[in-house]
């Protein structure tokens, strides 16, 4: 996935969360999920963490204010991402995935698991 696909599925589901989010607990501290198919070192992810950052923060979500948000970074490695991906069904409210590895990734732990 290209820069500019990863920030418009970003500010796509940023434009919506937000609002469903404040309707039902203004005050809960949500959790998010970034789950990554590369590695943390790699300029790309830096450019798209900023950019994610940056977004939430112009929708008034600011990390360690009203949202906690877990990182997991695959480096490439396609079981590394199913393992973070099962652990941040279970850490988070909301997983943001990054390529259709990562995507898949996540449906399926989502699928698997039970609601709490």
């Amino acid at each position: 996935m290209r820069r500019r696909e990863f920030i418009t599925l970003l500010g796509g589901t940023a434009a919506i969360w937000p609002l469903a989010l404040r309707a039902q607990h203004p005050e809960r501290m949500w959790r998010i999920g970034v789950l990554m198919i590369i590695a943390e070192t790699e300029s790309e992810a830096q450019t798209d963490l900023r950019a994610f950052r940056q977004g939430l923060g112009r929708l008034g979500w600011e990390e360690g204010k009203n949202i906690n948000v877990n990182y997991r970074w695959a480096a490439g490695d396609p079981d590394r991402l199913r393992a973070d991906a099962a652990q941040l069904v279970n850490l988070t409210d909301l997983i943001v995935a990054q390529g259709t590895p990562a995507l898949a990734a996540a449906r399926d732990a989502t699928r698997s698991h039970r609601i709490r």
